[in-house]
């Protein structure tokens, strides 16, 4: 009856996400992970910068501590839940607790936003100003000297990658929690694991550089999400072309969108920028400034149209079709296992 009720708590928390997404009124787990990941990294670069050992295993440490506590704090709250036989505050704290592990409606409205103040509106140098600022929170690059068709190419990089990270990441590995579940209430549910993929892909976006010091401080954490966003990936690529007009072309899509993802350093990365860019026709990858230097990522879909709104728009409706489709398959086999 239990994993019953974190099915629907599951179901619900996608739906308040797409409808509401992160309540304001609401501390958001990604800011205390965050908090945490930022004092002790900072504590390490200024008192041990120079010692790459130290990093190295200091990264290591702060990669496990993070993971686990986030892991435990989410197993507790499941622990609890079950034992006060489905309590009703206790299935509330789960719901949030869920809901603030997808990012569809912040990443969708985001994006959206961006691409609006670009089409919409006279790029004066105020508007610049402002278009910059929106399109540097959601990007690692440095974009202050980007012009407006890189800034549109930016966003819908980090739509396309983030969607996974964001929203398809987190839906696998809930899932596998509830399915869990099923079998024994110690095993990972889906808040431990919703809470530590959340931590792991927060981990990456702070630390998970190949410069500086964070090539050492942020190996492990680099790495570690590379193995838990593998698979979310490969699914992503392999059903995304049966929610589009493109269907009849699957095989195809899918070989090409491959061979191109795979020329990125990221396993995952390219291989989701890949997919989006086939299937929405646009060409990404190109020049791009990092840490004050200009990083050449393999271009994707070299024969793609550029980056527009309409473009952005497009891929926005393949993501939530796409969301959509994934939750019918895991209801299936829900109730198949």
């Amino acid at each position: 009856m239990a994993e019953i009720n974190l099915f629907l708590i599951f179901l619900g928390s996608i739906g308040f996400d797409l409808l509401i997404g992160d309540p304001r009124f609401l501390i958001h787990p990604v800011q205390i992970i965050g908090f945490y990941i930022k004092k002790i990294s900072e504590y390490l670069i200024n008192n041990f910068g120079k010692n790459k050992n130290i990093l190295f295993w200091g990264g290591f440490i702060l990669a496990l501590s993070t993971i686990g506590m986030s892991f435990g704090l989410g197993k507790l709250i499941e622990l609890r839940y079950v034992q006060s036989r489905n309590h009703f505050f206790i299935g509330l704290l789960i719901f949030f607790g869920l809901s603030s592990c997808f990012a569809t409606k912040g990443l969708i409205s985001s994006v959206k936003e961006i691409s609006e103040l670009i089409e919409r509106r006279e790029v004066n140098d105020e508007n610049e100003r402002i278009i910059k600022e929106k399109v540097q929170r959601i990007v690692s690059r440095d974009v202050r000297s980007s012009s407006i068709k890189h800034l549109l190419r930016s966003s819908t990089e980090s739509l396309t990658e983030n969607s996974v990270d964001g929203i398809f990441g987190p839906l696998f590995w809930i899932f596998i929690g509830i399915v869990f579940m099923k079998f024994s209430i110690l095993l990972p549910g889906p808040l431990s694991l919703g809470f530590s993929y959340k931590a792991i892909s927060t981990l990456d976006s702070m630390i998970g550089y190949k410069y500086d010091y964070f090539k050492y401080l942020g190996f492990f954490s680099a790495k570690i999400e590379d193995i838990f966003t593998f698979v979310p990936s490969r699914l992503v690529l392999i059903t995304l072309p049966l929610v589009s007009f493109k269907v009849n072309e699957y095989g195809s899509i899918i070989k090409k969108s491959y061979l191109d993802g795979k020329k990125y350093d990221s396993p995952n990365a390219g291989i989701s920028e890949a997919i989006f860019a086939y299937i929405s026709g646009i060409k990404l990858g190109g020049k791009s400034k990092y840490n004050n230097e200009i990083i050449e990522k393999p271009i994707i879909n070299a024969t793609g149209d550029n980056c527009t709104e309409e473009k952005i728009n497009l891929i926005c409706q393949l993501i939530l079709k796409l969301q959509f489709l994934w939750i019918i398959i895991f209801v299936l086999i829900f109730f198949i296992v």
